[in-house]
Order: structure tokens, then C-alpha cells, then sequence
């Protein structure tokens, strides 16, 4: 590991947003952590690992493995009592949580088979005890696993983390300024998590050609030299530090007044915010901008910027919904309710202390508004994961036609994979999973995790007087411990194939087919499904989204997809094996759904309709669970998507019935159609 010092925050070149967004959790960790979201090279963890150089150095008790205050320690502190026990001061620690980290090593592991044997609490402490008084950052926290989110964040809003295990508990601080980052290309946060991270900023690399140069220039400099150019933004470095401790003591004199909280209640009100928690993270987050900007009062603008931070995120209604806020309809709401107090005068740095209300720690006179050190160079629109490419003229003959907007989307029930996976958690399909209920037990194959107790005591019963118990404790031995089998719900990965073709063409039935697909879109986001899009038209098929956890960039490839040309029906199902054999060798576990929406027709090519079939017949031999959406409309049809559910081994549904209850039939014909596959 490199001992190079850390990139200094002060040198980094614009983010305003995300460096205040870091620097108000710094100086009140109350507000309650920070959501930082962003495209690739964006220096969104420089900037987190770059804050935590600037943190206060904290005085510990010495030898406590939970960082206890030693004038106020944790009365329940495992290690405690702390009672006539000496201080050390550190440096605050930054922890980070790597996204395929086990719930042990987040909250911490307990001895099962000490605590049944002596009933002591033997007690190996996890990341939420060493954050403890620091910074836990989580990068790429959207792919962390939905359980491990809710334990983190409920740790952060408690102060505590409590670990509990066939009755035997162990509860200690955990008080931690809590940074997220991720990608929204890579998949989005359910809205209930979003909700739980006090601030969300915005981050996007510029397009300006002077600023990117500033960062390049930085940026090169550190890489040849990060001591020597450490050491030039020293003294920056140490302003800023002694102006977060400054705000930290300010914080407790700072005034939130009447006229402040009416425009807080107000503007949570007129952006129709569910809950409470909006109000509360405003009014924490208003307070800090006062004690930043050095004043002990709130004024309208510290409860404006503290809206821009507090609320983009917590209206969304859906995951194709951008964050944003209406600056014009806030600024209208803050007039209306602004009681026409006399705001106190703003501090030397202007409102708030600084650019955007809340103030921002100095450039050196550099150039400012760039994007961050180490940020990759600018892709071209349309080659972005979530960026539609421009559209390509259509193959094979027939006219192409302009994209059509989807129709309404509408709820559906679930689609399910029969049988019993082992997939990543998620909630469509039966797996066996680490939470859910329990359904027995076994030899556990490494560490155990999750005891069967009446197991375990089942099989360390026989051996009592063999072992020589005399007292009222159980001798229980490693062999005798069985770990619990539950199941629950996993995710899979569901694959839509298109025809996009020139008999898909009519407006209003295209605009149909694209409503319904985002309908099912909308479920896997729901459901942590993987998504991918193939589409055929012209003479052959595109993987439109390779597989990923994004499924606004599949909408987006969607509401872009033009119509025209032949149907290639065999070539979208071989594109599709092909993808589905990939992401089989990539991730095993991860079972697939295929969804083929069209109205059966094949035409093009040497005998397009046998070789349809031949195609089917592969995904069918490898018992791939199917779903044909039947487009076919008029009063006369056909029946071809039918006689291609039949080649699949799935089932066909059309438009009308799948919308909601419609759609309980299908998924028994789902499940009995593959199992007499298999």
C-alpha cells in the first residue's frame, strides 16, 4: 500500500456542490451523511478520501477497540467499563466498506460457540465500529446488497449498531460521517434508501477546455511528486481544517428562527416530499451553512441551499425520474413564507459565506468551476452506457421511422423463474439466500453466519457425558454448530428482445409495445433485476444494453428506438443466445428471463421462418424460462407469437392481459410450461 499522502480537498479544482455537500457533514455529522452521485472520473472519491485528512484528531480511550470519548464514554461499550482508563489522540479514520462485504464484517461477528458453551460475550468488532468518530465511505454503494444498506443506514441515523444472534446481543457506538458514491449508469438506490442520506449532490466532469485543463495540470503534478505538492496546499489545507473546527464550535449558538423553519415546512410542503425526515435534514443542514459562514443566525438563504442539497433526491417518483429541484418554484415558496424578517447581514464571503449559499473553501486564485483531479477525459455524447446511440438507418429495405413516445407504463405482477436459484439477492425468484426463512440446516462450509440452534443442540446432545459435563452449560464442540438454510428471493437477469421492424411500424401500436415494456422495466428495477435489450429490424439484431443494473439507461435506449425494415426474427433470438451464454459464464448463479416482444412475423433472409424456429429450439434445449408478449392486433390474427412461445417452451400473453391481475395466470403458465420443459 502507498504512503503517498492523500490528494489535498483544497486543490481540487470546482465540485462546489461536492465539497460543500463533504464539508457541512464535517462540521454537523447530524445531517446525516452525504449521497455524491456521478458519471465515471468525476474525482468523487478524491474528494471523499481527501476530506478525511482534514478531519479533527479525536482523543480515544486507550486500548477501547471502539474509539470511546474518554470524557464521555459509551456506558455500554463492550470493552468498558472505561472507569480511570488513560487517553490517546489519533488522526479520525476514514473506513471503507467494499461492496462485497459479508454482514459480519459490517456490524461485527459474535463467538456462537463461546457464547453457548460459557455464556461469554466474545466479540469481534466490524467496520461500524472502527468508522466510529471518522468517515465511513461506501463506494458504488447502489450495488451494495439491499440488506447491508439498511443495516448501515440504520446504524447512521441510531448512533449505534446492534448485532444480535440467538439471543445473545451486543450492542456499541456507531456515530459516523457517512459518504456514498455511485454511478447511476451502474443502477439507482431504491427511493426508501435514497430518503435515508441526508444531502445528494450532483457531479459532472466540464466541458470547459480551460478548466479541464487546470485539472489535468494539477493532476500531473501530484502524480509526479504528491509530497512536494502536498506540502504547496499545506497551508491551505490547515485553514480549512481550523475553519471546520471553528463551525463545529459555532454550531451549538446558531438560531434557527420561526421565519426559517416556516420556509422549511413550506418548501417541503410545495415539493410534496413524503415524510418528515426532509424537514428535519433541512433544518440540520440550514444550521451548518449558518456555522460555516461564521453567524449564529439562519437566513433564507442558508434554507435555500439547504433545499438544493436536502430534496432533489427525495422526489423522486420513479427510477426514469431525473433529481432536480424547480429553482423558480423554490425561490417562490421562500418569498411567499418569508415572513419579511430582516435577514442578518451576510458574513465577508458574501451569502452563506461563499458560492452557492453555503460557502466553499478557496481556489489559490486558480481557476475555478473545473472538474475535479483525475477526472477521464469527456466521452462523446451517445457513447455513454446511458446514452442512446444515434439511431442507424434501416437494413434490408422498408422506410425507417421517427421514434415514437412509450404509452402510459402500467403496474404488473411478477414474472418469475421456477425452481430454485442461488442468484444475488433481489426480490422476483425462489433461491436459497443468507435472509429469508429458515427451511433447515446443515454443516456450515466456512464461517458461520447465520446458527441453527435447535440444530446445534441436536447434535451436540449425545456427546454430553462423553465430554464430561458436570454444570448447567452446554459443551459444545465446532463440529456440533449447523448453519441455517433459509429461503427468500433472488434477482435474475431479464432479457427483452425487440421487433422493431416495418410490421412493428404503426404509431400507436409501437407506442404500446415501448409502454409496456417500460411497465416491466419498472418491475425489475424494483424487483434488483439485471436488464438487457436486444432489437432486430432490417436484416439483423443489435444488442441494443448489454446486461447491466441501469434500467433508466434501458428506458433510454427504449424511447429512442426507431422502427422499419424486415423482421429478422431468428437473428434477435440468436443475439440473444449469444448474450445469455456470456452473462452465464460471467455469473453462473444469475438465472435469465427472456422476454420477446413481437407479433411472431419473421421475414427476410432463406427461410426465415425455420430458421426462427432452429433459434428457438436452442434457448428451448437450455431450458431458458421465456415469455412471448404477443403485439399481433386486428381482427384477424395469426397466432405466430403463440407457435414461437410453444418452440421457446414458454408461454404468450398479449398486450391487453398483461396488465395487472392478467398477468397471475401467466406466471403458472410460466412455471408449469418450463417445468414440463425440463
Amino acid at each position: 500500500m502507498s504512503n503517498a499522502p492523500h490528494y489535498p480537498f483544497t486543490a481540487i479544482v470546482g465540485q462546489e456542490d461536492l465539497r460543500l455537500g463533504l464539508l457541512l457533514n464535517a462540521v454537523s455529522p447530524a445531517v446525516g451523511g452525504v449521497l455524491v452521485r456521478g458519471e465515471k472520473g468525476t474525482a468523487k472519491s478524491t474528494a471523499v478520501r481527501a476530506l478525511a485528512a482534514l478531519m479533527p484528531d479525536v482523543d480515544v480511550v486507550a486500548g477501547c477497540r471502539f474509539s470511546c470519548a474518554p470524557g464521555s464514554p459509551d456506558p455500554g461499550c463492550p470493552d468498558g467499563p472505561h472507569t480511570g482508563a488513560g487517553a490517546v489522540r489519533r488522526p479520525a479514520r476514514m473506513v471503507e466498506l467494499p461492496v462485497g462485504a459479508s454482514e459480519d464484517r459490517l456490524v461485527g461477528a459474535l463467538d456462537i460457540e463461546r457464547a453457548l458453551a460459557d455464556g461469554v460475550k466474545a466479540f469481534e468488532p466490524g467496520l461500524l465500529a472502527d468508522a466510529h468518530r471518522g468517515v465511513l465511505y461506501v463506494d458504488e454503494v447502489n450495488l451494495l446488497h439491499d440488506h447491508l444498506v439498511d443495516l448501515l443506514l440504520d446504524a447512521a441515523a441510531m448512533g449505534a449498531s446492534y448485532v444480535e444472534r440467538e439471543g445473545v446481543s451486543v450492542r456499541h457506538a456507531a456515530r459516523f460521517l457517512l459518504v456514498g458514491t455511485m454511478n447511476p449508469e451502474e443502477g439507482e438506490l431504491r427511493p426508501q434508501l435514497l430518503d435515508r442520506f441526508g444531502l445528494t449532490v450532483e457531479v459532472a466532469a466540464s466541458r470547459e477546455p480551460g478548466q479541464r485543463v487546470e485539472v489535468v495540470r494539477r493532476r500531473l503534478a501530484y502524480d509526479d511528486d504528491p509530497a512536494a505538492f502536498a506540502a504547496r496546499w499545506a497551508g491551505e489545507e490547515a485553514a480549512l481544517r481550523e475553519r471546520i473546527v471553528a463551525a463545529r464550535a459555532l454550531l451549538p449558538s446558531v438560531t434557527l428562527g420561526d421565519a426559517a423553519l416556516r420556509q422549511i415546512a413550506a418548501t417541503c410542503a410545495a415539493f410534496e416530499v413524503d415524510g418528515m425526515r426532509a424537514d428535519i435534514v433541512m433544518a440540520r443542514t440550514a444550521t451548518a451553512l449558518a456555522a460555516w459562514a461564521g453567524r449564529t443566525d439562519v437566513t433564507s438563504d442558508d434554507v435555500r441551499q439547504a433545499a438544493l442539497l436536502a430534496l432533489p433526491h427525495r422526489r423522486r417518483r420513479n427510477p426514469f425520474d431525473a433529481p432536480g429541484l424547480d429553482e423558480d418554484k423554490l425561490d417562490e415558496t421562500l418569498e411567499e413564507f418569508g415572513g419579511g424578517d430582516d435577514d442578518p447581514d451576510p458574513g465577508p464571503d458574501g451569502p452563506g459565506g461563499g458560492p452557492g449559499g453555503g460557502g466553499v473553501p478557496p481556489q489559490g486564485g486558480e481557476p475555478d468551476g473545473a472538474s475535479a483531479p483525475g477526472d477521464a477525459p469527456a466521452e462523446a455524447p451517445g457513447d455513454t452506457p446511458g446514452e442512446a446511440p444515434a439511431p442507424a438507418p434501416a437494413r434490408g429495405g422498408g422506410a425507417e421511422q421517427a421514434p415514437v413516445r412509450a404509452a402510459e407504463p402500467f403496474r404488473t405482477k411478477v414474472l418469475s423463474v421456477p425452481g430454485l436459484g442461488e442468484g444475488a439477492a433481489g426480490r422476483r425468484s425462489r433461491a436459497r439466500t443468507e435472509h429469508g426463512r429458515t427451511t433447515g440446516a446443515r454443516r456450515p462450509k466456512g464461517a458461520l453466519t447465520k446458527l441453527h440452534l435447535a440444530a446445534t443442540v441436536q447434535a451436540a446432545a449425545p456427546h454430553q457425558k462423553a465430554r464430561g459435563r458436570s454444570g448447567p452449560g452446554l459443551v459444545v464442540r465446532r463440529d456440533d454448530l449447523r448453519q441455517a438454510t433459509r429461503e427468500g428471493r433472488e434477482g435474475n437477469l431479464v432479457l427483452f428482445v425487440v421487433d422493431a421492424s416495418g410490421s412493428m411500424a404503426a404509431r400507436q401500436r409501437m407506442g404500446a409495445v415501448k409502454g409496456a415494456v417500460l411497465s416491466l422495466l419498472l418491475d425489475a428495477y424494483q424487483r434488483r433485476d439485471k436488464v438487457g435489450l436486444v432489437t432486430f429490424r432490417g436484416s439483423s439484431a443489435d444488442l441494443a444494453l448489454p446486461p447491466t443494473s441501469s434500467v433508466d439507461a434501458a428506458a433510454a435506449r427504449l424511447e429512442r428506438l426507431p422502427t422499419g425494415g424486415r423482421t429478422p426474427l431468428a437473428a434477435g433470438l440468436l443475439k440473444a443466445h449469444d448474450v445469455l451464454r456470456v452473462e452465464r459464464l460471467r455469473d453462473p448463479a444469475r438465472r435469465p428471463l427472456l422476454v420477446v416482444v413481437t407479433d411472431g412475423r419473421a421475414t427476410g433472409g432463406p427461410e426465415p421462418v425455420p430458421l426462427a424456429a432452429r433459434a428457438a429450439g436452442l434457448h428451448a434445449a437450455e431450458g431458458t424460462a421465456s415469455v412471448v408478449v404477443d403485439c399481433e392486433t386486428g381482427p384477424v390474427r395469426l397466432g405466430m407469437a403463440a407457435e414461437l412461445a410453444g418452440r421457446l417452451g414458454g408461454t404468450a400473453v398479449t398486450l391487453d392481459e398483461l396488465r395487472a391481475d392478467a398477468i397471475a395466470g401467466l406466471v403458472r403458465d410460466v412455471r408449469a410450461t418450463t417445468g414440463r420443459a425440463a
